[in-house]
């Protein structure tokens, strides 16, 4: 893709979709290294910064907040500071179910992994992010994040356990990171469906 934007994935921890669920754990995958917000509802979280740092290869920054507001809080003041430049391209996958807002463009790389590459395995086609990436990508993030399943960062939070869902968070940034580069690579820039995340109503 000639002149293409800057992509900065992200991934987003929450414990589920409804209405009382919350948001846990922010990251996104910058050039030089994963920026990760994670709330503790008000639990102590001894430690976390420096664990996460001494695991992950890439150069990681966490913060660690109180709440979900102040999670909030510090993601949007962190996307209108490091990502509003408009050769920003906010990647993520499946994330069409992010119902927050950032006042800047967006794309799915998941429908992209659906239509255009093949990921199947074993005569079944699987498409979901790890499998796209171990399929697709030249990596190996198993042995850092420390879920087969990303419904276990749920029971996680509950239990406590912050440097396990900022693990899971992190490797799950790289991989989406990963195959936003393999799609900007392959695919046309007509088959990036490009939007903005700026929510359309508030409520």
């Amino acid at each position: 893709m000639a002149d293409a934007l800057e992509q900065v994935a992200f991934d987003i921890e929450t414990t589920g979709f409804d209405v009382d669920d919350v948001v846990t754990v922010v990251g996104f995958a910058l050039p030089l290294g994963v920026r990760v917000f994670c709330q503790t509802h008000g639990r102590t979280s001894d430690g976390v910064e420096e664990y996460v740092q001494d695991r992950v290869d890439e150069h990681v920054i966490v913060s660690v907040h109180d709440s979900e507001v102040r999670l909030l809080e510090a993601v949007s003041e962190f996307v209108a500071m490091r990502l509003r430049d408009d050769d920003v391209l906010l990647v993520a996958f499946n994330g069409e179910t992010w119902n927050g807002g950032f006042d800047v463009p967006y794309a799915d790389v998941f429908p992209l992994m659906q239509k255009l590459f093949n990921t199947r395995v074993d005569g079944e086609s699987n498409s979901d992010l790890v499998t796209a990436y171990d399929v697709l990508c030249d990596g190996d993030l198993g042995a850092l994040d420390p879920f087969d399943d990303s419904t276990e960062a749920v029971t996680a939070f509950e239990d406590g356990c912050f440097t396990e869902i900022i693990l899971h968070n992190v490797a799950d940034v790289l991989r989406t990171a990963a195959l936003g580069r393999l799609a900007e690579r392959y695919c046309s820039r007509s088959d990036f469906n490009v939007k903005s995340l700026t929510p359309t109503s508030h409520g």
